[in-house]
């Protein structure tokens, strides 16, 4: 009796799991994600192929994606704060899988009738068909960001509850799917493109993102109906701020204070009835302009602001596995399989940071968990800086780093090594070394390996600490922004993380000559620093105002009971 009550405990539990909103979440993402890695994997490869092996068509799509979500972060947060929550999850999830699903099925006829497709009118029709798909993808990558918004930040949080620790391991788990489908996802179709073809690669992903979104929309209804709580959203009221605009024109136009115009609130609605084009034609022009700056602003305004600043100047770095160091790799004699057991490793570090991080919570609390974290990140990337001059290191300040640009521009040299195009072609965030795949440059004789271990010892080290800090950072803006400017908060934090990503990538492109890596290292772990003492001034600001609430007569007189005495 006792063993199948006890058996039948655990099943029910184990029911109870797998029907709860948590995981439905947690499905829902991991099927997500895994089309957008995937596709993100895919769409370079796609792109090199479709112009002769040149990395100008990827580069270009990398400009578009990351300028699009850095102009239109805070209006797409906006949408999301102002909109139904089921609505918002609903059609950004069906605009981003079909966009995939055009955007597949137009590459698969590409593929399929290049040749045919370059002879008519001069080629232009092919031409059309490169700016059409770089169009539809970046649709769909804008779609993904709103997603992102909408069930990272907001159905997480509601989904959780007031319980930090839930949402704290709510947080870990969603990032742990990630780190797997970051490193799955593009093996399995680079499996099916390298036995395959582009074009069965092409219809895989359609497929895929099909039915997909057919399961995902399913979840996302169960989900919302389990979790009564995600049908009550504050929303911010457009009377308001319409009613506001209309004032201050009134007072500008009979120079009127705001105190004497508000008397004429009902005479201003009435206006508003009577001309409706003339009050709100302009207004609503402008009502796109006035979202950007008025994101930019709350989010300035926000007690985090500075852990967000902290978290956007660590995408200023190189120290990353992606094509910059991969490439920078390749010149200092590592093959792709030493490279793929390092992407390996740095994932398990990854990973066993975001399991720290909920233990680490737990024992000394959200804030003190970011600047432990912080600080293993700065303490693993000494190790990044101390291999720039170690035997085997190519750094030489002697060879200037603008020297390839220089050439270039006087014509004395032909194009750039295929190392710069490398890093060029990280431009839209691929983990992908594009070159690997193409004729790579001699490499140099076999040098002391000291140099470049200690590099990729620093950088695998540190994703510990970067993954638990990102989390740290993801969940105090969670618990600290309020629900009707969440969308619009996590926009602008997009935009100011595409933002220093961009800079990155403009300093690398200055730079791209192995001789200056050592250079880039440099200023990577001092963007890191900066980034890292913008949050320890956020944390030393909030515990000193915790300690001081805590401690003030004040509150200690508010907090002691009525009948008893309190002392001075």
């Amino acid at each position: 009796m006792d063993n199948s009550g006890t058996k039948r405990r655990c099943c029910e539990s184990m029911k109870d799991f797998f029907t709860s909103a948590k995981f439905l979440i947690y499905l829902g993402h991991a099927l997500s994600t895994w089309g957008d890695r995937m596709w993100n994997f895919a769409v370079a490869v796609f792109l090199v192929e479709l112009y002769g092996n040149s990395l100008l068509l990827t580069a270009v799509y990398g400009l578009v994606v990351a300028g699009s979500v850095l102009l239109l972060g805070a209006i797409i947060g906006d949408w999301v704060d102002k909109s139904p929550r089921l609505k918002v999850a609903q059609t950004s999830l069906i605009v981003q899988n079909c966009a995939v699903i055009l955007c597949g099925i137009l590459l698969m006829v590409v593929f399929q009738f290049k040749e045919q497709l370059a002879e008519i009118y001069n080629g232009w029709v092919l031409t059309s068909c490169y700016i059409l798909v770089i169009t539809i993808a970046n649709i769909s990558n804008l779609a993904s960001t709103a997603t992102s918004i909408t069930i990272q930040r907001d159905w997480v949080v509601v989904v959780a509850g007031q319980d930090s620790s839930k949402l704290a391991d709510m947080n870990a788990t969603v990032r742990i799917i990630d780190q797997m489908t970051n490193i799955l996802a593009p093996m399995l179709v680079g499996q099916i493109m390298a036995f395959g073809s582009h074009f069965i690669g092409c219809g895989f992903i359609s497929g895929w993102n099909l039915c997909s979104m057919c399961l995902e929309y399913c979840l996302l209804w169960k989900v919302y109906q389990k979790t009564p709580a995600l049908a009550v959203k504050a929303i911010k009221k457009q009377e308001d701020l319409e009613l506001k605009y209309l004032n201050t024109q009134k007072d500008l136009e009979n120079g009127q204070s705001p105190v004497e115009s508000s008397q004429l609130m009902n005479e201003t609605v009435l206006d508003k009835k009577k001309h409706p084009m003339k009050v709100s034609c302009c207004y609503q022009m402008m009502e796109p302009i006035r979202t950007f700056k008025a994101g930019w602003v709350a989010y300035y305004n926000q007690s985090i602001f500075f852990a967000g600043m902290s978290l956007s100047f660590l995408y200023m770095t190189v120290l990353g596995f992606d094509c910059i160091t991969t490439g920078y790799a390749y010149t200092q004699g590592l093959n792709g399989s030493v490279l793929s057991l390092l992407m390996g490793a740095s994932a398990v570090s990854g990973i066993c940071g975001t399991v720290a991080f909920t233990w680490v919570r737990k024992k000394i609390g959200l804030i003190r968990t970011g600047f432990i974290s912080g600080m293993a990140q700065l303490s693993c990337l000494i190790l990044c800086v101390a291999s720039v001059f170690t035997p085997g290191s190519s750094f030489d300040l002697s060879i200037s780093p603008f020297q390839d640009i220089y050439s270039r521009l006087i014509g004395d040299s032909g194009p750039l090594p295929n190392a710069d195009d490398s890093l060029t072609s990280t431009l839209y965030g691929t983990e992908l070394f594009l070159n690997s795949s193409t004729v790579q440059p001699e490499l140099p004789p076999l040098q002391p390996y000291l140099s470049v271990s200690l590099l990729f010892a620093g950088v695998i080290a540190a994703r510990a600490g970067l993954w638990s800090f990102d989390l740290t950072v993801t969940q105090l803006i969670q618990e600290n922004v309020i629900e009707s400017e969440r969308g619009v908060i996590n926009g602008v934090q997009n935009s100011m993380n595409y933002l220093l990503d961009l800079l990155h990538f403009i300093m690398v492109i200055l730079a791209p000559n192995p001789e200056a890596f050592g250079l880039l290292v440099i200023i990577s772990v001092s963007f890191v620093a900066m980034g890292h003492i913008m949050y320890f001034r956020f944390a030393f600001n909030s515990l000193r105002s915790r300690l001081f609430l805590c401690c003030s007569p004040e509150q200690k007189s508010e907090a002691d009971p009525p009948s008893l005495p309190t002392t001075v």
